[in-house]
């Protein structure tokens, strides 16, 4: 947990109950006021090194800016890592299935101010006066299927393929990134996550666990409840709050 910060924040990641190894990775900084879940393509060669990747850059950003311009080096931050994780994919022609790709969700936090950037299936949640909020919309089939095609969540989980994502870090030439700002309130908290996490959950647990005034006992509280799941795919969760 961070000190000096109006922050407190923990996160975690677990490899799960199936999957051989972690593709997943989180960025913990309540210091500098910034937090990422990456989730790297599963199945694929090199999904860990890209979520890696993707942390370690956002990492490293310049923190002497103002809120503005932070969210700016977040985006080009983003493109830059798209255009190389696109550049490492074309070195192995001959390797078809040979994306090196992730998701991404990212929050910045200041004073009053936040704002979420975005791509893939990871998710951004508000907790605020004991209602949760998805701040984030998913890209992927499924979503697109409902949005478009006016199909119901049973349907769209239904159809083949509902989980491929329709925007991912590395995953095309560009990379369509999506922002939301919003007012920080007090007794506001929020959850970053994959979607190993939440697949499982339902809002009400979601919510139970954000209610929990400690970081680290509302991330035990969602790691248990997930756990006692299937958990086949890794799980990741970074939980913020004042």
């Amino acid at each position: 947990m961070g000190t000096g910060s109006q922050w407190r924040s923990a996160g975690r990641t677990h490899t799960g109950k199936v999957r051989a190894r972690n593709e997943d990775a989180f960025l913990n900084c309540p210091e500098h006021g910034l937090w990422a879940v990456a989730d790297g393509m599963g199945g694929h060669q090199g999904g860990d090194i890209a979520s890696q990747m993707i942390v370690a850059s956002l990492a490293a950003l310049p923190l002497h800016l103002g809120f503005d311009d932070r969210v700016i080096r977040i985006r080009q931050c983003l493109h830059w890592l798209n255009r190389r994780l696109g550049q490492e994919m074309t070195v192995s022609p001959d390797r078809r299935d040979n994306i090196i790709g992730s998701t991404v969700v990212a929050l910045l936090l200041e004073q009053r101010r936040a704002a979420c950037v975005w791509a893939g299936d990871s998710r951004c949640y508000l907790w605020r006066g004991q209602r949760l909020y998805q701040l984030s919309r998913d890209h992927s089939l499924q979503q697109q299927l409902i949005d478009e095609q006016q199909m119901n969540v049973r349907q769209a989980k239904a159809h083949p393929g509902a989980h491929a994502l329709t925007r991912a870090v590395g995953a095309g030439e560009r990379l369509a990134l999506e922002v939301l700002e919003l007012e920080v309130l007090p007794g506001d908290a929020f959850l970053l996550c994959s979607d190993g996490l939440y697949q499982g959950m339902s809002s009400d647990a979601l919510g139970r666990a954000l209610n929990l005034a400690v970081p680290e006992k509302a991330l035990q509280r969602l790691f248990d409840f997930a756990l006692r799941g299937a958990a086949r795919d890794n799980l990741t969760a970074v939980v913020i709050r004042q």
